[in-house]
């Protein structure tokens, strides 16, 4: 302890606070690196949370102990990324988060012996739509989704029932697409009984409305939708094929398509007359025969083979008549034909293909026009790529024509090598950089800092050392280290030596001037009692 005193006391004041000062920076600064590189990287746990649910998942957290950061005004959750998805299934299990709205756990903690059958209802309504609210939150760009439902009872006495309404209240990010607002129609409308779509109004969180739910509109939508997804259709494979034959945008496409929404119903009868079929026949025959008996009318003369007297021959008239009846069944054919609504009546493709480029001898691109083969060859395959019809009137039309610029299509660059192979994220590749800069930092401060301060401490002891006696030793050791013979080694060491003895005998003069200086700054009487005392004496 002693030691350590006297050797802390020999450093001086100013330099024992530069080394406390120089320690506790060099602390902070590894303790700030340690808890940096141990806190663990936090990732998103919930987006767009509601204060209620935000509220919930807290205090859920905190019971379990798990750090987590708030942002967003407490829309935003983050958690540890490790943990992340065993606290989603956690959560999960607790019905968090719960939508900022009200579902059918409404029904978890209700006491029905107490309700009345219109609180029951009422609850009913609301689960339903606090369903349908998170099942449209579910969709792509909907933020934010508000349901109110109008389900009418029916009235006594009344033949008709009112038919159920829906509102739907959307906030969003950009727009949505008609397709979407489509879908959310059908989707309300099949989860209500009895609800149409027609029956169902979207607005936005601006007040612009997407779809109106007035109920006698024609959904005109279906059909342009329609339309339009058979031109794209038509039109990517036509450019697909055409771009493979002339090169990767050399061409241009456009095509339309005539479509008649018109449903048609036609029923016809045919009758084949060749085609008879036998369903019943029906024969009758009647004969009778008449005597002559000469006007006289006897018992004898109207009995069946009555004979006349005297055998001689008796003339008779004798009648027959025969009738058939055939009845056929003639052959015939009920057909009914149904012509759904979107049938194409005329499709006309217009396609704008690029020239050729080619090197001349002087090495530069000259453009080339195709030729008519070529083109009716592209035009074949167009004919057969839309189903080409001529009798429905289709039009195809291959223009060879060069471009006002030449496209450059560049390859997508892919990652390969060693990124590739390890896949690595955004955030992986940011924390190996902050990892980098740490450790940079470190070798700064070690270098900077700690090695120039641990070499004048070294330098102080050498100093202190010399000042004690070494430098006698020193120059008695140089003194019988004298070169003998031709020995080239010898002669260098005593080179270093020498060099070496007289940057310590610089260095303990530069500290004794300094020591000398620092008594004469602490004690300025006795310096100048010392200074008369020398001036006084004799000379010498």
């Amino acid at each position: 302890m002693q030691s350590l005193v006297s050797f802390l006391r020999g450093l001086g004041a100013s330099r024992l606070m530069a080394m406390v000062a120089v320690t506790t920076a060099l602390l902070g600064f590894f303790a700030f690196v340690i808890m940096r590189v141990t806190t663990p990287q936090m990732t998103t746990l919930f987006t767009d949370l509601s204060l209620e649910d935000s509220n919930a998942v807290i205090k859920d957290l905190e019971r379990q102990a798990i750090p987590f950061e708030i942002r967003n005004d407490g829309a935003v959750i983050m958690v540890p990324k490790d943990k992340v998805t065993r606290l989603r299934m956690k959560l999960a299990e607790g019905g968090l988060p719960k939508g900022g709205g009200v579902g059918y756990e409404i029904f978890d903690k209700s006491d029905a012996l107490g309700t009345t059958s219109f609180v029951q209802n009422i609850n009913h309504l609301r689960a339903l739509e606090g369903e349908l609210a998170r099942t449209i939150r579910a969709i792509d760009r909907v933020q934010a989704a508000r349901v109110h439902l109008v389900l009418p009872e029916r009235p006594l006495f009344a033949r008709e029932t009112p038919e159920p309404s829906a509102s739907i209240v959307v906030r969003v990010r950009g727009a949505l697409e008609a397709q979407q607002i489509r879908a959310i129609r059908h989707l309300v409308a099949s989860a209500v009984n009895g609800l149409k779509p027609q029956r169902v109004s979207i607005i936005d969180e601006a007040g612009q409305l997407l779809a109106d739910g007035a109920g006698g509109e024609q959904d005109n939508t279906v059909a342009d939708e329609r339309r339009n997804s058979f031109e794209k259709r038509l039109r990517n494979e036509v450019e697909a094929i055409v771009s493979s034959v002339v090169g990767a945008g050399r061409a241009r496409v456009q095509l339309s398509a005539d479509f008649d929404y018109n449903k048609i119903t036609q029923t016809s009868d045919k009758f084949d007359p060749e085609g008879r079929v036998l369903r019943s026949s029906q024969t009758r025959e009647e004969s009778s025969a008449t005597a002559e008996t000469n006007g006289q009318v006897t018992v004898n003369n109207e009995l069946p083979g009555n004979q006349q007297n005297g055998g001689g021959p008796v003339a008779r008239d004798q009648s027959k008549k025969t009738e058939e009846t055939n009845n056929y069944e003639i052959s015939r054919t009920t057909k009914t034909e149904v012509t759904e609504a979107g049938r194409v009546n005329r499709i006309s493709v217009a396609v704008l293909v690029d020239g050729s480029y080619a090197k001349n001898d002087k090495g530069e691109m000259v453009y080339q026009d195709r030729s008519k083969e070529q083109l009716d060859r592209i035009a074949t395959l167009v004919r057969s790529a839309i189903g080409f019809d001529q009798k429905r009137g289709d039009q195809v039309e291959v223009v060879n024509l060069r471009f006002a610029e030449s496209p450059v299509v560049a390859p997508l660059a892919e990652p390969t090598g060693l990124l590739g192979m390890l896949q690595f994220t955004k955030d992986d590749v940011m924390y190996v950089i902050e990892l980098g800069v740490m450790m940079l930092l470190g070798l700064v401060v070690l270098f900077m800092v700690i090695r120039p301060l641990v070499k004048r401490i070294l330098a102080d002891e050498v100093i202190a050392a010399a000042a004690e006696g070494a430098l006698p030793a020193i120059a008695d050791g140089s003194a019988q280290a004298a070169p003998t013979g031709n020995s080239l080694a010898p002669g260098v060491n005593n080179t270093a030596q020498m060099i070496d003895v007289a940057q310590i005998q610089g260095q303990v003069h530069a500290q004794s001037v300094h020591r000398v200086g620092e008594l004469a700054e602490r004690n300025p009487n006795e310096t100048a009692a010392i200074v008369r005392q020398w001036l006084s004496e004799p000379a010498a």
